[in-house]
């Protein structure tokens, strides 16, 4: 049993992605080819958001939205410690701090409450530190309540960047994920909801003049020519050949994303009074389920659940294991062993289950009857 049924999807588009790369081959256009903007148009028109700027990666595409704004040293970012190492990373990369705020215990996204809590509390705790922005996270593609993210941002003079990695597809009171914020990245890594085979990200927003800052960043700073560069940049650009396979993929990404919702349905009714905890939704939201990932009674509990579920031949996996403010990269933060006790007790008892688009029933009904069943 395959925890992403990569395999599968690719029976599906398999041609398609033949002629797109075979496309590709003949115009010779390997670097920035007209795939790219295709890709680009398609991507804004489906979220909603007048531009999209292809990258080389997720990373990239966090990377690069902060450079826009000037994140600089002594700048803090406020973010969650409950996630992947890039949210973060990239804040470091720039000389600027994380500063994190605790989680909500019911969706693992960050919480409002806590959040605004850090950025009042900022100048008491850390006096040299000038807050600039938000990168709320849209933790296994449920959006972030981004209704009080920005109002919070909004009050406190804030940019907002959406860290969609695992939401592209996912809705927020009927606005898309991606179009959230001031500007949003994601991830088309290939496990994501929309991944390609390679790595590959993209950054969205309304801001014409971000967006034409993002531009020249993508290309090592580049002006009016490859060869006027004037400002800082890096190499951000996509392959050709990875839009091309986004492109074929993206035909068949809406009726994925309605079969990631059935599987989440059917596990959700099938673990009720189970002992686990499944995901919360809050209301008027839609998350595009990245991951299925539930809650043991406690570390023991997942233990034995993972190893029950491994015993039987079926793929688990933990999501995080170790929150960002524990992990050693960021030790000069300050931050300790209870820093944060929501965040810290998630990650001693979260484990994801298979989920993707092409998990059948009966699959799914005997990783169901391996979770619940008594040993």
């Amino acid at each position: 049993m395959q925890f992403i049924d990569l395999e599968a999807q690719q029976r599906r588009v398999r041609n398609r992605i033949e002629e797109n790369i075979g496309a590709v081959l003949d115009h010779g256009k390997y670097i920035m080819g007209p795939e790219i903007a295709e890709l680009e148009q398609r991507l804004g028109e489906y979220v909603g958001v007048k531009n999209v700027i292809c990258c080389a990666s997720g990373t990239d595409a966090l990377l690069m939205g902060l450079m826009a704004y000037g994140v600089k040293p002594g700048d803090a970012v406020f973010t969650t410690p409950f996630t992947f190492i890039a949210t973060a990373e990239v804040i470091r990369l720039l000389g600027a701090t994380p500063v994190f705020a605790d989680i909500d215990p019911k969706t693992c996204n960050i919480d409002p409450g806590a959040l605004e809590a850090e950025i009042i509390g900022l100048e008491t705790r850390h006096p040299n530190l000038t807050p600039r922005g938000i990168i709320p996270v849209d933790l296994f593609g449920l959006p972030a309540d981004y209704g009080e993210i920005n109002r919070i941002a909004r009050t406190h003079g804030l940019f907002v960047m959406e860290d969609a990695a695992q939401s592209f597809g996912a809705k927020y009171h009927g606005q898309k994920a991606c179009g959230l914020g001031d500007c949003a990245c994601t991830s088309f890594f290939p496990a994501k909801p929309l991944g390609c085979y390679g790595d590959g990200g993209a950054i969205f927003t309304d801001n014409g003049n971000l967006a034409q800052w993002l531009q020249s960043i993508r290309i090592h700073g580049q002006g009016k020519n490859k060869y006027d560069n004037i400002r800082i940049g890096l190499n951000g650009r996509m392959d050709t050949l990875q839009a091309a396979i986004l492109l074929a993929k993206f035909s068949i990404f809406p009726e994925e994303v309605d079969l990631r919702q059935e599987v989440a349905l059917r596990y959700t009714a099938a673990l009720e009074g189970s002992g686990l905890i499944p995901p919360t939704v809050p209301p008027n939201l839609k998350s595009v389920w990245a991951q299925y990932s539930v809650l043991a009674e406690d570390g023991d509990h997942r233990n034995r659940l993972q190893a029950r579920l491994k015993d039987a031949g079926i793929p688990t996996a933990i999501y995080y294991p170790k929150p960002l403010h524990l992990q050693e990269a960021f030790s000069g933060l300050g931050y300790e062993k209870g820093s944060f006790p929501v965040s810290e007790a998630c990650a001693a008892r979260i484990f994801s289950l298979p989920m993707h688009p092409y998990l059948d029933q009966t699959d799914q009904d005997r990783i169901i009857d391996v979770l619940i069943s008594n040993p």
